[in-house]
């Protein structure tokens, strides 16, 4: 069959082996390999993405030894017994064609337990604990742990071994300055700093054989100070190449960094050149990766020469027949990961199993299976929010004929709101996607119509989707013509004015923030306006590509307040890996935070607050309304007095903090039972 992916979908040879597509499917902890019947439910996982066409998966990260754990117990492999378990996961991907790889991680001073270790005795600042020194016995172990850890993986069944040797990770410890202090041949002198890794990557080879895949993910840009220079990295390459390595992937900042890499408000492919810079320094396949969403992306980097390969690891979460829908020449059926990070990477930062807000099937492949109904209903679903595009077009997948109302004109709910906000545009994505599915699995959709109570009587179930009302809190004022609604502001119903005071410091709140002090094109679309904005040398003569650069300051048009009565810091309960992007963003257009307040009244004069028995009033030309939100039972009643089958979901049964996450996953395990 022609497609439109001729560079994505090409075979690559190996010389031993051959790739069926240049499409890798990234390392990323799940946390399916610490919980009972881990392996089992990795297969399923793996096996599914294997089933979608990917060429070359890679595992999350195992541990060599106990030192390497990221935490406490978690996956290491040091033993044939271990790997034996492994075999379930290697054979369920080979039965599809596709091959895999383990990712060998030692996570040095990263590490979240007592045991850690690194190049020299230097705290991480995410890390709870100081790491030892490793003495030159402990370095000539854990080289040997490495190499040991590998050929266990070979036994397992694995096709090849990825070294994590970027991100800030025990290798890149030692690799740079900033964590390496050693004065013995391990430090001191580039050359002495990047034994380790080759040292490494020859003893893996003389142990694993040449017919055996090993990945380097080399850090191409450190993103911090002391990081490599760009010549120190083209030099590392060049000899890991020479030391055993089959293909390079490359690795962008550490997790200490301050500047986003993967979050959504980070543009499409933004690191590819980063790559480019290295392709003819090496002869052996390098890999691109971070942000690399669509097959039209993969192919465009592909075809300009920025890679050989492109790595996606969130993406295949998102939709892990990725591959075959583009093969299939239906990319818009492809479920495209927005960058959210909410459910994969806040998930797995918190000890919990990861998945996906697109797709919670995503880890939970066998609890939830979308099965043809044996017995058919006839479905209404009131409101076409996330809740209720998830169920109806679920569903209707199933084979159960439903009805979708909407009352206003366009599907998508608080989705249409969020879409708006700088950073956020994956969002259209998401609306795109069920779009699709309404059409492709026939759901009746009825826009602009409002749900009457009556019409129950002619479905066997009815679905409350209707989302939430904006919570009005109680306080003197709140009428006032200087008020608006967070509503209000997203749906362009008000303009507002220079000063503006937000009531309410969640992920509305910020949310809002962003979108009022934003002016001019999103730098989420644009690359090199990205890279400004956050202080980024993408000529590579900086050191870590970004010691002495100074980032471009975002115009602000607006003086605004955010405000919270939670004494907690402002900010605080914002997604794990994406809050101090959010935080720092709004610090750099000078937001003011203010935490502990107690709301006295609006007037004329403005928003009147105390904090510590000292009262302010905030001068401003609107007061936002951002405090959260009510559920939206408003028909359940009525509803109910007609059919009793009737259920709530998403925003209807519980309002959070737009929690599309929940309001999605809940929908869809409904819709796979009824």
């Amino acid at each position: 069959m022609a497609h439109s992916y001729p560079n994505l979908l090409s075979p690559l040879d190996l010389g031993f082996t051959t790739l069926k597509n240049r499409v890798l499917m990234g390392s990323m902890h799940t946390g399916l390999e610490e919980v009972k019947h881990g392996y089992h439910r990795m297969a399923a996982y793996f096996e599914e993405r294997a089933k979608g066409g990917v060429g070359l998966i890679v595992t999350g990260g195992i541990a060599p030894n106990r030192q390497g754990w990221v935490a406490p117990f978690s996956s290491k492999l040091t033993t044939k017994r271990v790997a034996r378990k492994h075999r379930q996961i290697t054979e369920a991907v080979h039965r599809h064609d596709s091959k895999i790889c383990m990712q060998i991680l030692h996570s040095g001073r990263y590490g979240y337990h007592p045991l850690a270790v690194s190049a020299s005795s230097i705290k991480s600042p995410i890390a709870m604990f100081k790491p030892k020194a490793l003495s030159e016995r402990g370095i000539q172990k854990t080289i040997n742990d490495y190499a040991r850890c590998a050929a266990l993986a070979q036994y397992a069944g694995y096709d090849g071994v990825e070294i994590m040797g970027s991100e800030g990770y025990l290798i890149n410890q030692f690799i740079v300055k900033r964590t390496n202090r050693r004065e013995d041949d391990w430090g001191g002198s580039y050359e002495n700093r990047i034994k380790f890794p080759l040292e490494i990557v020859r003893r893996t080879r003389e142990k694993v054989g040449k017919d055996f895949i090993i990945i380097f993910r080399l850090s191409m840009l450190d993103l911090v100070e002391g990081g490599s220079t760009w010549e120190e990295i083209v030099q590392l390459a060049k000899e890991l190449e020479k030391a055993g390595v089959t293909i390079i992937n490359t690795g962008i900042g550490w997790h200490e960094a301050r500047i986003p890499t993967i979050a959504t408000m980070v543009p499409r492919g933004a690191f590819s050149w980063v790559t480019k810079r290295m392709m003819g320094e090496v002869n052996i396949p390098l890999v691109t990766t971070n942000r690399i969403n669509t097959p039209e992306i993969g192919e465009k980097i592909l075809a300009e020469g920025h890679a050989d390969m492109v790595s996606m690891a969130r993406p295949l979460l998102a939709d892990p027949h990725f591959v075959n829908k583009a093969k299939e020449g239906k990319p818009e059926e492809i479920i495209t990961c927005i960058g959210c990070n909410q459910a994969c990477l806040d998930h797995a930062f918190n000890r919990r199993v990861a998945s996906c807000l697109v797709n919670p099937l995503a880890c939970h492949e066998t609890e939830v299976k979308i099965n043809k109904s044996v017995s058919p209903k006839k479905i209404a679903v009131v409101g076409a929010g996330p809740a209720g595009l998830a169920y109806a077009t679920t569903a209707a997948e199933r084979g159960h004929k439903v009805t979708l109302y909407e009352k206003s004109s366009e599907i998508g709910g608080q989705f249409n709101m969020a879409k708006k906000i700088p950073g956020k545009e994956e969002f259209y994505e998401t609306l795109r996607y069920y779009k699709v599915m309404i059409e492709k699995h026939g759901v009746e959709l009825q826009l602009n119509t409002l749900f009457e109570p009556s019409l129950s009587n002619d479905f066997d179930h009815v679905i409350l989707a209707s989302g939430i009302h904006p919570r009005i809190p109680s306080i003197e004022g709140i009428k006032h013509s200087k008020v608006v609604s967070y509503i209000d502001v997203l749906k362009d119903k008000v303009e507002l004015g220079k000063s503006v005071a937000l009531m309410g410091a969640g992920g509305i709140g910020f949310d809002v923030a962003e979108y009022i002090t934003h002016e001019g094109k999103s730098t989420a679309l644009d690359t090199s306006a990205f890279m400004k904005e956050w202080g980024v040398d993408m000529q590579l003569d900086a050191r870590g590509g970004i010691e002495g650069i100074k980032a471009d300051k975002p115009n602000n048009p607006r003086e605004v307040y955010l405000l919270q009565r939670k004494s907690t810091k402002v900010g605080a309960g914002l997604g794990k890996t994406t809050g101090w992007v959010h935080r720092f963003t709004l610090r750099n257009k000078n937001v003011k935070m203010i935490n502990g307040v107690e709301y006295n009244k609006i007037d004329d004069k403005g928003l009147h607050y105390t904090k510590k028995d000292k009262t302010t009033v905030l001068n401003v030309d609107h007061v936002v309304i951002c405090a959260g939100q009510v559920s939206n039972t408003d028909l359940l009643e009525e509803i109910r007095k007609v059919n009793p089958n009737v259920q709530l979901v998403g925003g209807a049964f519980k309002a959070a903090e737009l929690d599309a996450k929940e309001a999605i996953n809940q929908a869809v395990r409904m819709a796979a039972t009824v």
